[in-house]
C-alpha cells in the first residue's frame, strides 16, 4: 500500500485513533441531533454524548485532569492511596485512571447507588466503602475524611472543589462543543453536581457567545440552587445536597426544575425513540433542553451534555418496565 493511498484512507475515517496511552481517548466526544423528541416548532436540539469517553462518563475528563495536576504538584506518590467521596461516576473515572496509573483507589459512597456501579469500581481494583446513603454526599465527605486521618500518604482530589475540575472543562469540553456547532449555538444545557461542567464549559462557551443562553437543572425533590432544602431524588450526580465551592453561579441565566417521574419518562424515551441509552441525569438534561427548545422555536440551536451511560442504571427503577423479571429467562 502507498503512501496517498494510507492518507486517503485515514481521511475516510477521521475518528478512527490508534493511541499510546488510555488517557489520549479522554474527550473529543461526539454530538448527535435529536430526531424524534423535538417537536416542529422547536429549536434544533443536540445532544453532546460523554458516554463515549473510557470510562463511560463526563467524569472521566475530570478524574484524569485531578490525578494529573496532583502528580505535577507533588501531591501523589507512587506509595499513595486515593480517596474520594463521590456518587459514582467520577468514582468510576478514578478508579480507571488509578488502574493505569498504579494507584490504591478507595472510593466512599452512598449506599443507594446501583448495583453496577459497586461493581465497575471493584472490576477496576478500587476499594468501596459506603456510607449511609440517607446522609446523602455529606455523609460520604464525611466517611472519606476519617479514612483519610487512617490512612498514611492518602490523597484526597475532593471533586467539589478542586480547581482542576472545571479547568478541564474550559480547556476541552467547552472547546470541543465550539468547534462542533461551528460557533453557532444560542443555548447551553446542563446539570449540576459538583459544578464543574457547568461551571468551565459555560464560562469558556460565555467567553466566545456573549449571546448564549444558559440553564442549569436541578431535581425538584432538591433545589438546593434555587435556595430551597436538599431532599432525597433519583437523578444521581445532581444536587449534592449543598452548593459546591467551584460552582460558578453567575454562569447559569436560570434555573429548571424537573420532577423524578419526568427523568424516568424521558430517560425511557432516550432510548426507545432516539436509540440513546443513557443516564437519568443526561434523561434530565434533555428534559430542560426541550423545555428551551420549546421556548426558542425554529431556526435556534440548543445543546445539553449527557454525562454518561444508561449500562449502569439497569437495576434502577429508571429501568424497571412493566413485565420485566430479571429473574426470568426469555
Amino acid at each position: 500500500m502507498d503512501r496517498s493511498h494510507r492518507v486517503s484512507q485515514s481521511r475516510q475515517f477521521p475518528f478512527a485513533r490508534t493511541v499510546n496511552r488510555l488517557s489520549e481517548l479522554i474527550g473529543q466526544t461526539p454530538v448527535v441531533k435529536l430526531q424524534k423528541l423535538v417537536s416542529p416548532s422547536s429549536a434544533d436540539l443536540f445532544v453532546k454524548l460523554e458516554k463515549f469517553n473510557p470510562g463511560g462518563s463526563v467524569k472521566d475528563r475530570t478524574a484524569y485532569n485531578m490525578i494529573d495536576w496532583a502528580e505535577k504538584q507533588g501531591h501523589l506518590r507512587p506509595v499513595s492511596t486515593i480517596i474520594e467521596p463521590t456518587s459514582g461516576n467520577t468514582g468510576i473515572g478514578l478508579a480507571m485512571v488509578g488502574a493505569f496509573k498504579g494507584y490504591r483507589t478507595i472510593l466512599v459512597m452512598p449506599d443507594t447507588m446501583s448495583r453496577e456501579r459497586i461493581r465497575i469500581l471493584k472490576a477496576y481494583g478500587a476499594e468501596v466503602v459506603l456510607s449511609p446513603g440517607s446522609e446523602r454526599m455529606p455523609g460520604a465527605i464525611r466517611l472519606a475524611e476519617e479514612l483519610m486521618k487512617k490512612i498514611p500518604h492518602s490523597f484526597m482530589p475532593y471533586q467539589f472543589q478542586n480547581v482542576a475540575n472545571p479547568d478541564v472543562h474550559r480547556r476541552t469540553t467547552g472547546p470541543e462543543i465550539l468547534e462542533q456547532m461551528e460557533g453557532k449555538l444560542d443555548a447551553f444545557v446542563a446539570t449540576a453536581g459538583t459544578g464543574g461542567t457547568i461551571t468551565g464549559t459555560g464560562e469558556y462557551l460565555r467567553k466566545h457567545m456573549p449571546h448564549l443562553r444558559i440553564t442549569v437543572v436541578e431535581p425538584k425533590n432538591s433545589p438546593v440552587l434555587a435556595g430551597g432544602k436538599p431532599g432525597p431524588h433519583k437523578v444521581p450526580g445532581t444536587s449534592p445536597g449543598f452548593i459546591p465551592p467551584i460552582l460558578n453561579q453567575q454562569i447559569y441565566d436560570e434555573i429548571l426544575h424537573v420532577t423524578d417521574d419526568e427523568v424516568t419518562e424521558i430517560t425511557r424515551s432516550l432510548a426507545r425513540e432516539e436509540g440513546l441509552l443513557v443516564g437519568p441525569s443526561s434523561g434530565a438534561a434533555v428534559w430542560a433542553a426541550l423545555q428551551v427548545a420549546q421556548q426558542l422555536g425554529t431556526g435556534k440551536k440548543v445543546l445539553c451534555i449527557a454525562p454518561d451511560t444508561g449500562e449502569r442504571y439497569l437495576s434502577t427503577d429508571i429501568f424497571a418496565f412493566e413485565g420485566c423479571d430479571t429473574n426470568k429467562s426469555l
